[in-house]
């Protein structure tokens, strides 16, 4: 296995609406902060993959337009995964893996202002028998949050702490969309209020990958890749034990997460009861710092907000405040489909 490390993050400042831009006018900074971070050129990068979903854009084939940021000409190796673009980063650190590049350019955007993204995110759901009964996001992620009250594994009052101490750690964080005090707010589905969702909003990140001696020399202190993996569950709901989530855990399993303790997790849980899922997925512990950032409660671009997840505790690395760090990313309804990384910082590497 190569050594593979993020060596440089950016994202943009999340807003409810960003009518006056295009997906390309508001990719264009943060590329741009990441390739002057490390001082590469557009022609220094060995392969670029992208993330994002045409269903939000409402027009089919619109991650070909992204591209006119990234410049394709002349002509540069270049794919796209209908996901998080965390899942865009596993696609880059598989193409550094085979040794086909050095360096690997990753970035998403969405935006969900347009539209009503509770119905659009049905179509992730099962086509023949979910789908047509129009069962809304946050009325799925209701069903996952009584099963767990339910169970005994969390009361609204810890949901609602939950979303408090998200919101607080985002006031640290000049691109959350949401910071400081927020009410729990009316019910939206019970059990969940308004606190308990992310907020609607726009917004893109990007990350660079490098491997190697490479990385030491576009970074001071690179955030190494030291496992990564992503697991999914049955599609259909009804199969499904909601509150917990084994794919996370397996995802863990393969990443390492186990080997040893982590000092951070960004979680990406735009639900507060999530938040509880996941933990508990993954033997989270009070001693860990979970979503110093604020996470998704606090800026949730949908198909960017897993990719920042990475980016935020590969960001901590960066800057010495996390020596091993646990990032996760989650695609479809209550935590269908889930991605865990390992990063460690250079004096923990073995």
């Amino acid at each position: 296995m190569r050594d593979v490390a993020i060596v440089a993050f950016a994202q943009t400042d999340h807003l409810r609406r960003t009518d006056e831009l295009s997906e390309v006018e508001m990719l264009m900074p943060v590329l741009h902060q990441v390739l002057d971070a490390t001082g590469l050129r557009t022609s220094g990068i060995d392969f670029t993959c992208s993330g994002s979903s045409d269903y939000l854009a409402g027009r089919a084939f619109s991650f070909t337009m992204a591209l006119d940021g990234v410049g394709a000409h002349p002509p540069i190796s270049e794919s796209h995964v209908e996901m998080d673009g965390a899942w865009a980063l596993y696609e880059a650190w598989v193409k550094i893996q085979t040794g086909e590049a050095e360096t690997a350019l990753v970035y998403a955007y969405g935006k969900s202002s347009p539209g009503q993204v509770r119905d659009v995110l049905t179509r992730q759901l099962d086509p023949y028998y979910t789908a047509p009964l129009w069962p809304d996001s946050i009325a799925l992620a209701a069903l996952q949050a009584q099963a767990l009250i339910d169970a005994g594994d969390t009361d609204e009052s810890a949901l609602t702490a939950i979303a408090t101490r998200s919101r607080e750690a985002a006031s640290d964080n000049p691109h959350a969309q949401l910071a400081g005090d927020v009410p729990a707010g009316d019910y939206l589905v019970r059990p969940l209020r308004t606190g308990d969702c992310p907020p609607i909003g726009d917004g893109a990140a990007a990350v660079i990958l490098a491997a190697g001696d490479t990385a030491r020399a576009l970074c001071a202190r690179p955030a190494w890749i030291r496992g990564i993996d992503h697991r999914i569950e049955a599609h259909g709901l009804g199969v499904r034990e909601l509150t917990e989530s084994p794919s996370t855990r397996l995802a863990a399993e393969r990443a390492g997460v186990f080997e040893r303790p982590v000092d951070t997790a960004e979680l990406h849980a735009p639900f507060s009861s999530q938040e509880v899922v996941l933990r508990k997925a993954l033997g989270l512990g009070d001693e860990v710092s979970v979503n110093p950032s604020g996470g998704a409660l606090a800026a949730n671009p949908v198909m960017a907000a897993g990719l920042i997840r990475l980016g935020e505790a590969a960001a901590r690395i960066h800057r010495g405040e996390s020596d091993r760090a646990l990032a996760h990313a989650t695609s479809g309804p209550c935590l269908q489909q889930n991605l865990v990384a390992v990063l460690e910082g250079e004096s923990t590497h073995a």
